[in-house]
């Protein structure tokens, strides 16, 4: 009986193992499939609340069409927003992760800082997720509670 039970709690550690190997793995995969030059073309959120994202001093309207550079293997990336319509253009440059739960993370770090310096950052579900297109969906808090941010990209290189 102690044998079978000392069995089983090998048995299960193991399986744990490579449970958590596969979700690495596969986490992995889904940041490569990453890699390349996307735009936002939609953004779904409730529009009774002005949302000004990752504390650009930008409308969400500026977001879309705004073309982001991701490098998975480095976990680098950028955004650039289009001038004009009253939108300020520029380019902001990031780091990011995305773990095995799917969350997307990533925090701006402006010229001259060093990324380990920076503690501020944003976490967004990666959803939906095909070679082609993915969605990126965002918590953030309104006067009456929590709402979702949805942004769509699809590949352009």
């Amino acid at each position: 009986m102690k044998n079978l039970l000392i069995a089983g709690l090998v048995a299960s550690t193991v399986a744990m193992s490579c449970s958590t190997a596969n979700q690495a793995q596969v986490a992995r995969k889904d940041t490569a499939q990453l890699k390349g030059t996307w735009q936002i073309t939609s953004v779904d959120y409730d529009r009774n609340f002005a949302v000004r994202p990752f504390d650009e001093q930008a409308d969400m309207n500026c977001f879309i069409g705004s073309q982001w550079v991701l490098v998975p293997n480095n976990g680098k990336g950028s955004y650039t927003l289009n001038n004009g319509a009253g939108c300020p253009g520029g380019t902001t440059d990031f780091i990011f992760n995305v773990d095995t739960s799917r969350q997307f993370s990533f925090k701006k770090v402006m010229q001259g800082e060093k990324a380990k310096n920076v503690t501020a950052g944003y976490f967004l579900q990666l959803e939906n997720q095909t070679p082609t297109s993915f969605d990126l969906m965002q918590r953030v808090q309104s006067s009456t509670g929590p709402l979702n941010v949805t942004y769509h990209f699809q590949k352009i290189n």
